[in-house]
């Protein structure tokens, strides 16, 4: 018997990265999944973002896991499009267990010269959209009467301050105040609220131009490679590894989803190779 049979799960950036992993990690385990994502681009993000056949993909992978997947293309920022995509998932797998508010984007520049572009979109995604997501969720976690998990991912930035990034940093930041109200205000209905705190995920989040120009900007551009600037992203972490994998996140977020963590409620619990000690 899995670790979460017979339970149902709402991923919110499930259609590539950390979403889809989560998907994944959840189905093998017994779930069935709500999944959602935007598949489109926003103006502000330096790197290709999701598609419809991105989310098509990961439908095919819970599938062949043999478990039901109710996968529709919506924006965190539309609080209409996710509770209309929740409320369909539900009435079509009975009932919701676990959330795993993922979605997030990323961009880069100094909290001074950063358009007010970039900082919006960064917020309506990475904190508002986090709370639409669970704001949608809970009356149907509630209804089932059995309790449930709702894990949020914030980021080793929402615990410390990293230049350059401070809209990404205030939204994370943001996220953990979500996270520990939420914990207070769901614990009488048995609802826990606990957020994950990765450092650098191998996913297309960080695996892109735009990403290694801020980490090697005195390199030419043919010399900014995975191999090249791998050493750069060790530098953050105590333990010798640049980044870690998708599914080591997951393997947090499938805990704290479980029963094994059934008392475990307002934590921050970071899976960052010890940058955070560092």
């Amino acid at each position: 018997m899995g670790r979460v049979e017979g339970k149902v799960a709402f991923v919110s950036g499930a259609a590539r990265g950390q979403g889809r992993s989560h998907a994944l990690r959840l189905a093998q385990e017994g779930a069935d999944i709500i999944a959602v994502d935007i598949c489109d681009q926003i103006d502000s993000v330096p790197y290709a973002m999701s598609t419809p056949d991105d989310l098509a993909e990961t439908v095919r992978q819970i599938e062949a896991l043999d478990r039901r997947i109710i996968a529709t293309q919506a924006d965190v920022r539309d609080y209409a499009a996710i509770k209309a995509a929740v409320d369909d998932g539900v009435a079509q797998l009975g009932r919701l267990d676990i959330v795993s508010a993922n979605a997030g984007i990323f961009s880069f520049g100094t909290l001074e010269e950063l358009s007010d572009e970039l900082f919006q979109d960064m917020i309506a995604v990475n904190l508002t959209g986090v709370w639409h997501t669970v704001k949608a969720a809970i009356p149907h976690i509630r209804a089932g009467k059995n309790g449930g998990s709702i894990i949020l991912t914030s980021s080793t930035a929402g615990l410390e301050a990293i230049p350059n990034i401070g809209h990404y940093v205030a939204a994370k930041h943001g996220v953990v105040g979500l996270m520990r109200t939420l914990a207070l205000e769901l614990a009488p209905d048995m609802i826990r609220v606990n957020s994950v705190h990765p450092t650098a995920v191998n996913t297309d989040m960080i695996q892109n131009a735009a990403t290694y120009e801020l980490f090697a900007p005195d390199l030419p551009v043919e010399e900014r490679t995975r191999e090249v600037l791998a050493p750069r992203f060790q530098t953050m972490n105590a333990l010798p590894i640049p980044w870690v994998e998708p599914v080591d996140i997951s393997n947090a977020v499938l805990w704290l989803a479980s029963d094994e963590s059934r008392y475990v409620t307002g934590v921050t619990l970071p899976v960052d190779a010890g940058e955070l000690v560092k």
